[in-house]
């Protein structure tokens, strides 16, 4: 388990982490979220005792990470998978990183195998791409088979293949009853993969709840239904006072309203349905609702991310200016 309580950290004038607390528990996946900027590494190296709070404390299964008598043994970190020496092999490395902690030579040849680089494990890791280099981090995560993990965006540089990979890693994981932490930008895989968020922004807590609640929690939510008395159905639903949107298809997106609330509209007024289904925001909407103050850095102001761009002698312009 990871206990982070009140820890706060500043680099010169900058307030990276503000009185941050939060609890990542064993059985699940706990996803890590928030625009960059917002504190989500520093907050990680604090876990790992790599940076020191300047107040509160974050702890490992009730210790400080120094003071964990066999580290990697009860946390694996994937923070930085390019920290490794170019010189040296895939294989010693793993083996350096096993003898500090009295790890077994058989368990790092255990890890490169699950991980796929069993084939380059004698290949300097200097010549190793991305995905690789990803994977090799996951390895020495892996390596001393520890009840705690977190991973700093290790979909990084993977292909589909290997996105689906981890994905399927961290929930066989988290179905072991280790605690698991991850931090991703890729929204639609931390919707697959989490079970659990932990949201912040300027280096405070936003958000800590289940996935579906925080996607529950969003605005865009709406009900689409579709009948042959449209027109009628559109008047009896905006004399409550709900927004109703008619789609291309001739659907009705209704807002502020309940499926059951409209469909008990529908039937006082003998209005016959054929679709009624509500309709969740995604979570990328979710979340770039719920964070929408807390980003420090944005395009032109009053671009929107469905704004249409065009070629202009060699510029993308905003289409029409």
């Amino acid at each position: 388990m990871i206990e982070v309580t009140g820890i706060t950290k500043r680099y010169g004038d900058t307030l990276a982490v503000d009185d941050l607390s939060f609890e990542v528990k064993p059985g699940q996946i706990t996803g890590f979220l928030g625009p960059n900027g917002s504190g989500k590494s520093t907050t990680m190296r604090m876990i790992m005792g790599l940076d020191n709070p300047d107040a509160g404390q974050a702890t490992i299964n009730g210790k400080a990470y120094g003071g964990l008598g066999w580290p990697l043994r009860e946390v694996g970190g994937l923070l930085e998978a390019k920290a490794i020496h170019p010189g040296r092999s895939a294989l010693n490395h793993l083996w350096a990183l096993a003898q500090t902690n009295d790890i077994p030579r058989s368990r790092v040849d255990e890890v490169l195998e699950v991980v796929g680089l069993t084939s380059v494990a004698r290949k300097r890791v200097g010549t190793f791409s991305l995905g690789m280099g990803q994977r090799l981090g996951i390895a020495a995560a892996l390596l001393g088979d520890p009840s705690v993990l977190l991973f700093d965006e290790p979909i990084n540089g993977l292909d589909p293949e290997g996105i689906r990979w981890v994905r399927n890693l961290l929930k066989g994981l988290g179905k072991e009853g280790r605690t698991v932490f991850v931090s991703s930008h890729l929204m639609s895989e931390m919707a697959l993969t989490a079970d659990h968020l932990v949201v912040i922004g300027r280096g405070r807590l936003i958000a800590e709840m289940p996935v579906s609640e925080f996607i529950a929690q969003s605005s865009q939510q709406f009900v689409r239904v579709r009948t042959n008395q449209p027109n009628e159905l559109r008047e009896a639903l905006q004399s409550t006072e709900a927004t109703v949107v008619e789609e291309e298809d001739g659907a009705l997106s209704v807002s502020d309203l309940s499926a059951e609330e409209v469909g008990d509209i529908a039937l006082i007024r003998q209005i016959v349905i054929h679709e009624l289904s509500p309709q969740l925001a995604s979570l990328e909407e979710a979340f770039m609702e719920l964070t929408h103050d807390s980003v420090d850095y944005r395009g032109e102001s009053g671009l929107s991310a469905d704004t249409d761009f065009e070629n202009k002698n060699g510029r993308l312009t905003p289409a029409g200016k």
